[in-house]
């Protein structure tokens, strides 16, 4: 199969002080670019489709030429209809197709959740094992430039309560190369976020076809004092705020879980256990997200290792101000992250 071949990444402790040991430095748009330009060649099965994947810009550049390059039938523009074409790759997974469908933004996901939630997530399983929907739904979320509530949400947090349905948020570029391929490959469904402002940053990526697996974090950054648990573009801004906090003499650990459904229930704990102290910083609103479930994990599983409350740092509970000046309020940064750490250090 097309699929079995591909190599794996090997975990025990996953340390990255870049992105990977590869030379070659290619964009977070490029990474995801190469890893379906790959797949569509590997496997006749693969084909993408959504709103301007045959757009000149192609996506931030991540499906741009794939049409010229494997026809109409296999990359293709849709209509603006979330959840018929949700449905539409749904039905062609069960088929035996492996879909990869664009939604280029994450607050209209909303629309599809009938589709993804009560039938892909839910048809393995309804029948027995027998059938499997392997299918990828791409989703860009987030922050903009003045976009204004209803065109920068991030919704993962709500997603992560769907049984069956597989979540990843890379942050790096040789993460979203390899989760990518992971995805396609999967016998499920897969929603694979991607936030806009990541599609630029750069990192080592390697030219050959490597999956990631799923549920397994990276350690970013070792440290003593205090983990922080940066979630998707939170790992670029927690980053800079551990440098900055290294300048106070504060050793922060920054673990990104790469996957949050499933998520890597170890690496944190662990973490927890050697610094005593947490921070977790996600892209969404702050109740019910995907901060809440990592704070409840650790409750259970690490609480007795806590010297200091849980504390969360994410986009606070109301809609996203179009405003510059409000914009730049609302949004956590690594100052946000650096002064709310150095508070629970003190603790």
């Amino acid at each position: 199969m097309p699929w079995t071949t591909v190599q794996v990444e090997k975990l025990g402790e996953f340390y990255i002080k870049g992105d990977s040991d590869s030379d070659r430095v290619i964009s977070y748009k490029d990474a995801l670019y190469e890893a379906t330009d790959q797949a569509l060649a590997r496997d006749p099965r693969v084909f993408v489709l959504g709103e301007g994947v045959d757009d000149p810009a192609g996506v931030f550049g991540t499906t741009k030429g794939l049409q010229e390059k494997y026809g109409k039938e296999r990359v293709f523009d849709t209509p603006i209809c979330e959840n018929s074409l949700t449905g539409f790759a749904a039905g062609a997974a069960m088929a035996g197709l492996r879909p990869i469908l664009v939604h280029s933004r994450m607050d209209f996901l909303v629309l599809s959740l009938d589709q993804l939630t009560n039938h892909a997530s839910k048809w393995h399983y309804m029948f027995g094992g027998r059938v499997n929907v392997p299918m990828v739904v791409r989703t860009i979320s987030a922050r903009g430039w003045g976009s204004g509530a209803q065109h920068s949400q991030c919704v993962q947090g709500m997603l992560m309560n769907t049984p069956g349905l597989k979540i990843a948020a890379p942050a790096t570029p040789y993460d979203a190369k390899g989760l990518l391929i992971s995805s396609i490959a999967d016998n499920g469904p897969v929603l694979f976020v991607e936030h806009r402002w990541l599609y630029k940053t750069t990192g080592g990526v390697p030219e050959s076809l490597y999956a990631i697996p799923f549920g397994k974090g990276a350690i970013r950054r070792k440290g003593t004092d205090i983990t922080i648990v940066a979630v998707s573009y939170m790992v670029v801004e927690a980053m800079k705020a551990a440098e900055k906090l290294q300048a106070q003499g504060i050793s922060a650990e920054i673990v990104d879980p790469r996957t949050i459904k499933p998520i890597d229930e170890d690496i944190i704990c662990e973490s927890v256990a050697k610094t005593g102290r947490l921070l977790i910083t996600d892209t969404g609103c702050k109740t019910g997200g995907v901060a809440a479930e990592i704070a409840a994990i650790v409750g259970e599983k690490a609480f007795h290792h806590l010297k200091a409350p849980i504390v969360r740092v994410c986009c606070p509970d109301t809609p996203t101000p179009a405003s510059d000046v409000l914009e730049k309020a609302y949004y956590p940064s690594a100052d946000t992250i650096c002064q709310r750490a150095a508070d629970l250090v003190k603790q």
